[in-house]
């Protein structure tokens, strides 16, 4: 039997909290600390700054935590409230804004494909963007 504080052991704990365990579980536990220092020194030798993952779903899991239905909804309902917005915009100030946050065009594209200066699409991004604060607003009431 092995003391062992469970501080060292899982990160979320804040406070030392000792309990005694089997010297089976307690190898376990130093067999995965030897195992993460390993990995850890694995990726300093070979500057492996990049995601060992190989594709078995681990990294993504990781990383795009699922939604619950509160949030789901929530979402939903915004977007419903920004597409509603956009909507109640002048044609011009509604595809100006959607081609620039929306397709990743910057001001310049949009004014080349448009034939206006880069001038008059700021100024019509930025009063559309007015309007949508004010639209927005008067859903939140």
């Amino acid at each position: 039997m092995k003391k062992i504080n469970l501080r060292e052991v899982y990160p979320f704990y804040e406070n030392d909290c000792f309990v005694i365990v089997d010297d089976e579980i307690a190898e376990i536990f130093e067999e995965s600390k030897r195992k993460e220092l390993n990995y850890q020194r694995k990726i300093y030798r070979n500057g492996a700054h990049f995601s060992l993952d190989r594709d078995d779903g681990i990294e993504h899991d990781a990383i795009f935590i699922s939604l619950s239905p509160y949030e789901i909804y929530e979402r939903k309902m915004t977007n419903q409230e920004l597409h509603c917005a956009i909507s109640k915009l002048p044609d011009i100030q509604a595809k100006r804004i959607y081609a620039y946050y929306f397709l990743d065009m910057n001001k310049s594209e949009i004014a080349r494909a448009e034939g206006v200066s880069v001038k008059a699409v700021c100024k019509s991004i930025n009063q559309g963007l007015q309007t949508l604060e004010k639209e927005l607003k008067k859903f939140q009431k």
